[in-house]
């Protein structure tokens, strides 16, 4: 029955959003002609232009819905010999839930697992199925949760679900796109707007009344214990997923590496944090209605489920990933297809954890040397530099800059911690230690027989100019010369950067830029193109490269190299930016200036007052 609603209410719904297109059409002629007989020509056509765009704008959208196909998404297709229990597997509950089992399956790198069909005649026609299976769910569930997943998605093509997907896609095309190309200070936009509100809750309303019905068949024939379990460690999982990413991955990528098993690592993550991933499934967030959600929250799914009678499904605590003849294989096959390695290297997961390790101390230690460079005017600083200023007693100085509030004395202890960064990248550029991976915490320093390897006494000691020769005899013994640490990046970059705001068409020294401000510095874009289309041409820019790449593009301003921030006026902001060298930046909001997003404005002014202490 819910498939015949949303099969109504697609077609429905995207065909009163071409009448209300027609109607307006219709408006927009009588208003012209109206006008043609009581004004001139000139202002009739000023006044029909916009309305003109806006509906140019549904034609271009239509178009587009129209000439879009719902290809399928990119994946490792996996055949009867890759895949021989799975197949199996999804082959006698497709015949449990009463329906065709789909044409291919396919390795997805995602915590998901999804199903798509492409139907013709707007779904009255079936067509080739696909079941999408995320690697991550093969990794980290049993057998018996699996199953629950594998039920829940058949059981949406048992009750036709993904015969309309074509229908309520090219919808969702055709709205978005019209949406996009209109100003939003045009009357004709409020109106598709509203309209697409619509469309969005009655759609989702139809899709959240599926999910429900496919949860049962998850139910049927896996059991609620095994059904409800997988559905709860879904957010626990995507939760690790991300944790992986950033913490393991990201890193070394920015670097300019790569590791050779994306996916077996996390796998070997999943293995190590077993306890930690078990708390966050039992405590995964209940979650609160909303009427934009495609899927209801996990409460309510949860509730649904345990409401159905129970099943004499039994449980099976095998690890799912055995249902692949080559877990490990399939995962290296399916990151070369889906994963984009550029130029960076390839490496086995302890050297790609050392290499990227090593290079974010590395990034640490050179902003302190480029401090210190500014501090002392050394053009190439380093280790030695930082050391000098200990010894002629001036580290408190230096230091206060690190430790706001701090006296100089205080400053100077507590810069032992600074030091023993600059300590451990001295010891790991002399090759005298390395970074060795932990999947169960923090990579470790350790020396070259793996013993652990601490220098926090030793920066004690190298803090205090009557203990720094004690420090460096230590240092010596140990095999590092602090004179071969020095700086690597001479100019802070964006990389590891984050966007946190952007403003368009803002005067920088009397030219027009847009301006990407992230966490750590200014990407300036000079004469970016005409007002009105600031808001657009930023999302469209930050949507484009990563932010580091769009830095290295165009002019970037570290925070770090800007001394004093005088804001002359706050709305709208007029500033001028004194750098350590003397020269000055002056900014200036234009009344044109559009947001990134609208506290853009605040989040600049909130930078200059941290920059002024």
């Amino acid at each position: 029955m819910s498939a015949t609603y949303r099969a109504l209410a697609s077609v429905v719904m995207l065909i009163g959003f071409y009448v209300v297109a027609l109607l307006q059409l219709a408006a927009v002629v009588a208003l012209g002609v109206w006008l043609f007989g009581h004004t001139s020509g000139v202002i009739t056509g000023k006044l029909l232009l916009p309305l003109v765009v806006a509906l140019g704008a549904v034609g271009v959208g239509m178009w587009k819905a129209i000439r879009t196909k719902n290809e399928p998404a990119p994946g490792l297709i996996l055949d009867e010999r890759a895949a021989p229990q799975l197949w199996a597997t999804v082959r006698e509950l497709a015949t449990a839930v009463g329906t065709r089992a789909p044409d291919e399956i396919r390795l997805v790198p995602e915590v998901n697992a999804a199903v798509g069909e492409q139907s013709r005649l707007l779904g009255l026609v079936a067509g080739r199925r696909t079941l999408y299976l995320g690697l991550p769910l093969l990794q980290a569930m049993r057998i018996d949760q699996l199953r629950s997943v594998l039920a829940h998605e058949l059981g949406h093509y048992s009750g036709r679900h993904t015969r309309l997907g074509g229908v309520a896609y090219r919808g969702r095309v055709a709205i978005g796109e019209t949406i996009e190309r209109i100003s939003p200070r045009n009357p004709i936009g409020w109106v598709f707007k509203g309209y697409a509100m619509l469309y969005l809750m009655v759609d989702n309303a139809a899709s959240r009344r599926q999910e429900l019905e496919a949860d049962r068949a998850s139910v049927a024939l896996a059991g609620t214990e095994a059904a409800t379990s997988a559905l709860r460690t879904l957010p626990a999982l995507d939760a690790a997923w991300g944790f992986y990413m950033r913490r393991y991955v990201e890193p070394g990528w920015s670097a300019g590496l790569a590791p050779d098993d994306l996916f077996g690592g996390f796998a070997h993550l999943l293995q190590a944090r077993r306890d930690e991933i078990d708390e966050l499934r039992e405590n995964a967030p209940e979650g609160t209605p909303s009427r934009w959600d495609t899927h209801p929250p996990i409460g309510v799914r949860v509730a649904a489920m345990t409401s159905v009678p129970p099943t004499a499904a039994g449980a099976d605590d095998r690890p799912a990933w055995i249902l692949l003849a080559d877990v490990a294989g399939a995962g290296r096959a399916l990151q070369s297809l889906v994963v984009e390695h550029g130029s960076r290297r390839l490496l086995p997961w302890p050297q790609f954890v050392a290499e990227s390790v090593a290079a974010g101390v590395q990034q640490q230690a050179d902003g302190i040397y480029r401090a210190a460079g500014r501090f002392t005017g050394n053009a190439g600083p380093g280790l030695p530099t930082v050391l000098e200023l200990v010894r002629a007693g001036r580290l408190g100085e230096f230091a206060e800059r690190f430790f706001g509030g701090a006296t100089r004395e205080e400053a100077a202890a507590a810069f032992a911690g600074p030091m023993e960064t600059l300590l451990d990248n001295a010891a790991v550029r002399a090759g005298r230690a390395r970074w060795q991976l932990s999947w169960s915490g923090p990579a470790q320093l350790v020396g070259p027989a793996g013993e652990p390897w601490d220098q926090a006494e030793v920066a004690k000691l190298a803090v205090a100019p009557e203990s720094l020769d004690e420090a460096l005899a230590r240092l010596a013994a140990l095999g590092i010369d602090v004179g071969a640490a020095t700086v690597v990046q001479a100019r802070a970059s964006a990389r590891d950067a984050d966007l946190i705001g952007g403003l368009a068409n803002i005067k920088i020294d009397g030219r027009e830029h847009d301006v990407l401000v992230l966490d750590n510095g200014l990407v300036l874009i000079p004469d970016p193109g005409k007002a009105g289309e600031g808001e657009k041409r930023l999302t469209a820019l930050v949507g484009s490269a990563p932010i580091a790449e769009l830095a290295g593009r165009h002019p970037y301003l570290p925070y770090e190299e800007i001394t004093s921030v005088e804001v002359r006026r706050e709305v709208p902001l007029k500033a001028t930016l004194t750098l350590f060298d003397g020269r000055t930046v002056q900014m200036q909001e234009l009344m044109a200036s559009e947001f990134l997003e609208k506290r853009s404005r605040d989040t600049l002014l909130t930078v200059f007052r941290r920059i002024n202490g």
